[in-house]
């Protein structure tokens, strides 16, 4: 070594290197055969934050300070000649920050091929990895899975509305999640660390859904052997979920208001209240203006619950996030039930994309549960699709005349996308050609609105 980057030994000249390793926009390293610091270009400074100076001559392992230098480094174990190895590590800089990098490690030889030292490159993968954490909460956020528009505008919505205490309408048809987004709500709030706790209005009788909201002292009622705190007070300090709050009798209607209005419930048998600090989410999958107006739901109640209002959307209307979904409860399932399973046939793929899933997200979990638990090999087949599923009628009976043809005549059948994308394509072409071009109609035969098949139209290019 002549000068400070100079180096002697590894070509035939000397080669000043610094400067050119400088304009290298990764981290690198040069060491000599005993994995000693030679020589440190401005991003493996700016990134570690010792300088040549305060390295040169130091084991790589005091130099870098990488996990990876422990568990397996060529260099730390004297091993001169090896294949170039990649691994994504961390580090810790001067600041005692860990750094995810990529972390390159490859000998390097002299004129006549022998080894004569060592090249590292360190790649900072920070912003990599906060580029792929943002696009996986694109798509997931909490138990909700979903890329949608209708989706991404409730993903969006949802971390500033969750941080206020405003009261919160879900509606949408059963199954679509209205119970997850609750929770997600609740997790995603101040009150994570609070109770959530559920009541379905559906499941009890008046007489009792009063007490178990409200609770009741001993001897309210007969039966009545001591004091019950009621839900409401177990929720102090968190959220109350009212699942099915469209069959709340118009009794409890009141109370309820009265208790969003001055945050205190009275128990049954009670005149003294109690100060609930509690967040209410409510859901349905009834239309609660339609009850208004047939008399059977408060306005006054509906105006206060409506603060905030998330829809979701029925599965049917979420075609480009089926594909998500599926992929997300294989992952589940597999993982659950330690199986191996790659994907589904064709032909599965193409019945999934084309059922209407009446009990929408839920029943597509339990269709998956369901093919994961009876397919013994590496692809879910149509075969072990739920029997209603698979049932050769209920698939010819959607499918394009042709495809019927071919089903009917055993011919096998021909060109299937094997992508969701391309899957919602050759759907939504089955129907315009079946409503002869109408378009209104084809949105009827695909379960979808209008607005839906103009933007599904648009994305796959049929919209000209």
């Amino acid at each position: 070594m002549e000068s400070l980057g100079t180096i002697t030994g590894l070509t035939l000249e000397q080669l000043n290197l610094a400067p050119f390793l400088d304009e290298v926009p990764v981290g690198l390293a040069v060491l000599d055969g005993n994995g000693r610091v030679l020589l440190v270009n401005r991003a493996y400074k700016t990134l570690v934050g010792f300088g040549t100076e305060d390295v040169r001559g130091l084991p790589c392992l005091h130099a870098l300070r990488c996990r990876f230098c422990l568990q397996g480094c060529r260099v730390l174990k004297g091993i001169r000649e090896f294949e170039p190895v990649t691994r994504e590590t961390d580090i810790i800089n001067i600041d005692r920050q860990r750094i995810p990098i990529r972390l390159t490690v490859a000998p390097i030889h002299d004129a006549e091929g022998n080894p004569s030292g060592y090249l590292e490159t360190v790649q900072d993968m920070r912003q990599i990895t906060e580029l792929s954490s943002q696009a996986s909460r694109a798509y997931s956020l909490g138990g909700l899975v979903g890329n949608s528009p209708e989706m991404e505008k409730i993903f969006q919505m949802l971390p500033g509305i969750a941080r206020t205490d405003s009261s919160v309408l879900i509606t949408g048809e059963t199954g679509t999640g209205k119970d997850v987004l609750a929770e997600v709500i609740h997790q995603n709030s101040d009150r994570a660390n609070g109770p959530f706790v559920k009541v379905n209005c559906g499941a009890l009788p008046e007489t009792l859904l009063e007490s178990e909201l409200f609770g009741h002292t001993k001897g309210a009622f007969t039966g009545a052997v001591e004091d019950k705190p009621g839900r409401f007070r177990m929720a102090h300090g968190g959220t109350l979920f009212l699942t099915e709050i469209g069959d709340l009798p118009i009794p409890l209607q009141v109370k309820l208001l009265s208790f969003l209005d001055d945050k205190v419930i009275y128990p049954l048998g009670s005149t003294s209240g109690f100060h609930a600090d509690v967040r209410v989410i409510c859901a349905t999958h009834r239309n609660l203006r339609e009850m208004v107006k047939e008399k059977r739901f408060r306005e006054d109640l509906l105006f206060r619950l409506n603060v905030v209002r998330f829809h979701l959307p029925p599965l049917r209307e979420r075609g480009e996030d089926i594909g998500l979904l599926v992929n997300h409860f294989l992952s589940t399932f597999n993982e659950r039930f330690h199986k191996d399973i790659k994907g589904f046939s064709d032909r599965a793929k193409r019945r999934l994309a084309l059922y209407r899933f009446p009990g929408n997200v839920r029943e597509l979990r339990n269709i998956i549960e369901y093919a994961v638990n009876f397919c013994r090999e590496h692809e879910i087949r149509l075969s072990h699709l739920p029997e209603y599923l698979a049932d050769v009628e209920a698939e010819t009976a959607i499918a394009s005349p042709a495809e019927a043809e071919r089903e009917a005549s055993g011919l096998p059948a021909g060109d299937t996308p094997s992508t969701w994308e391309g899957l919602e394509k050759r759907m939504i072409m089955d129907a315009l050609f079946r409503a002869g071009g109408r378009k209104g109609r084809a949105a009827e035969i695909l379960g979808w609105g209008r607005s839906t098949l103009w933007r599904k139209m648009k994305t796959h290019g049929l919209s000209e």
